[in-house]
């Protein structure tokens, strides 16, 4: 599948015009992931769909979406931007940013240089990179062109065998463990737990994909993760607010 997805993105790249470059507030994701006020500061993904899942929530407004979420206490906001495969769009990221005032994660498969130029442009404050989707020195060298121009990476690894390719070249400030296989598509949040030892101290640890229920926060919280990135059961939730309620263990 995620070979799948590159092949597709490379197509899209060939054709990708960059947006009017325009002015937005800028807010730092690792900051606002390191003053976390519960077990574990929440990154709260607005998704559509996914390959594995169809579609997720049927009544989708992604601002409505984005409001709830920082109105429940989220520390940052994830955007799914890839449309073949999630539904999603890069306007959905712009008119988000426009409406909240914590830190925006453009979430996608970024891979080519124009990429993060066009990030920059719709109002991103951060991006992911995922390990397994490119060679560690070409990771590194997308890493530090975000850097220059303003923005913080998420980096995303799944197996201990790609983050040690990462750890040779640099250290990420926030590292993402993918507990979803992205060739398989099957998560377990053990993922966490049995990288967690490889995540070096001076990296903020971000536990991904899997994470339903307030004993998965103290499960991944127990392994050592500072924060989670968490889509599926909060769009799935009666409301995105009370999802996050729930997440947490917090009473109705």
């Amino acid at each position: 599948m995620l070979n799948k997805i590159l092949k597709t993105k490379k197509e899209e790249i060939a054709l990708l015009e960059l947006p009017t470059e325009r002015r937005f507030s800028q807010y730092s994701l690792y900051k606002a992931l390191k003053q976390k006020g519960k077990e574990v500061a929440l990154i709260a993904e607005v998704k559509k769909a996914s390959p594995s899942k169809g579609v997720i929530r049927e009544d989708f407004d992604p601002i409505s979406i984005a409001k709830d979420y920082q109105n429940g206490g989220a520390d940052a906001i994830s955007v799914l931007t890839d449309t073949v495969y999630f539904q999603g769009h890069r306007d959905y990221l712009t008119a988000i940013k426009n409406e909240v005032s914590i830190p925006v994660l453009r979430k996608d498969f970024i891979i080519d240089p124009i990429q993060i130029f066009e990030s920059k442009r719709i109002g991103a404050d951060a991006i992911l990179l995922i390990g397994e989707a490119m060679e560690a020195t070409k990771l590194f060298e997308l890493y530090e062109q975000a850097y220059e121009l303003g923005l913080e990476c998420l980096v995303e690894v799944h197996s201990n065998q790609i983050l040690e390719q990462i750890l040779k070249i640099f250290t990420p400030k926030i590292i993402g463990v993918n507990n979803r296989n992205l060739a398989t598509f099957e998560t377990t949040i053990a993922q966490t737990e049995s990288i967690s030892t490889y995540i070096p101290k001076e990296s903020l640890f971000v536990s991904e994909s899997g994470i339903f229920t307030y004993e998965d926060i103290i499960r991944v919280a127990k392994a050592g993760a500072a924060a989670v990135l968490v889509g599926e059961s909060l769009m799935r939730a009666e409301t995105p607010l009370t999802g996050i309620q729930q997440l947490f263990g917090v009473k109705q």
